[in-house]
């Protein structure tokens, strides 16, 4: 089974490493899963922001 790869140039889910990965996300399971990246990146990065202002005492 092949992974899948959200392809940051053109917008467009790769099934397997067709490009370069300078330009790839992933790999995920999944070509729902890779739809979502920047979604899921977005999230991570605000669920590591917060934890960061916890772990720094910020409110």
């Amino acid at each position: 089974m092949a992974d899948f790869y959200y392809n940051l140039s053109t917008g467009q889910v790769e099934e397997g490493k067709q490009s370069s990965g300078m330009v790839l996300m992933g790999p995920y399971p999944t070509r729902e899963e890779a739809q979502k990246a920047l979604e899921t990146a977005a999230q991570r990065n605000e669920n590591w922001d917060e934890a960061d202002k916890a772990w720094e005492g910020e409110d």
